[in-house]
């Protein structure tokens, strides 16, 4: 559920921040949720070569970008999120998700399935991860914001802690130059990182068509996490991009959007 905010005695819900490509068509719209530290900006060539067959909403994650804050960023959270945007869009929608928003629209799709007609999971498994990410929260926070005037500036000291390029600026998309702040709330991205790396434990299934996609150069879809893919997704299909990381989708524009759309026309 949205952060309610009170204004004049009432309680009233946050939709998420959304850019629509496209106008709706006879083809469901399709819902993109982007991974840990995105935003629905780093999508939008992919999205706007999409929207040429069915309308594309490409959503800003809760704590990122444009979209409200709040104190909690679990999967049912952002589950719950989605399912309000897609109600908002006529109750059904195409998804595609990668990473943290693939992990979110696996949720979605075992916990409000009507809301879904056809899943494609990027780069991500129903499992949790080991590693962290919270090296990169470190590296923002070190950021003197007194030092920044342009993008640049923050990219160069990024580079200083030892971040790679593609991921400066990456980051540095969600800098908020004139403001001399980040849009995104580290703090609880920090704190939620646990829940955020995890997957919770669910019931169930759902049965619709899944695509799982990931670059054939990533590590995070293996082929031992291939039996809890079909305990949760029955119908679940497995693609790899050659030459993609777990980038694909910036990595390799095209190949993706050929891969997603040939999935959703099928």
């Amino acid at each position: 559920m949205g952060l309610v905010v009170p204004r004049g005695g009432e309680y009233h819900m946050v939709m998420l921040n959304t850019i629509i490509h496209g106008d709706p068509t006879d083809h469901p719209p399709l819902l993109i949720a982007h991974g840990l530290y995105g935003s629905a900006r780093n999508w939008g060539v992919i999205a706007r070569r999409l929207s040429d067959e069915r309308q594309v909403i490409a959503v800003d994650m809760r704590n990122h970008a444009y979209s409200f804050w709040d104190s909690q960023h679990g999967y049912p959270q952002l589950a719950q999120d989605l399912a309000e945007v897609i109600d908002s869009a006529g109750g059904v929608a195409d998804v595609v998700g990668h990473s943290m928003g693939g992990k979110a629209s696996m949720v979605l799709a075992l916990q409000h399935g009507d809301h879904v007609r056809k899943l494609v999971v990027a780069d991500i498994s129903p499992v949790a991860y080991g590693h962290s990410q919270i090296k990169y929260i470190e590296a923002m926070r070190a950021v003197d914001m007194s030092r920044v005037q342009r993008r640049s500036d923050a990219e160069a000291q990024l580079a200083d802690q030892g971040v790679e390029k593609a991921l400066q600026s990456f980051f540095t998309q969600s800098l908020d130059v004139e403001n001399k702040k980040w849009r995104l709330n580290l703090d609880v991205l920090a704190d939620e990182m646990p829940s955020i790396m995890g997957f919770p434990n669910m019931a169930g299934s759902w049965n619709g068509p899944a695509l799982f996609l990931s670059g054939a150069e990533s590590d995070y879809v293996l082929p031992e996490h291939r039996d809890r893919i079909r305990t949760l997704f029955p119908a679940a299909r497995f693609a790899k991009i050659p030459g993609a990381g777990h980038w694909l989708h910036a990595e390799k524009p095209r190949e993706f959007e050929a891969a997603v759309r040939a999935f959703l026309n099928a």
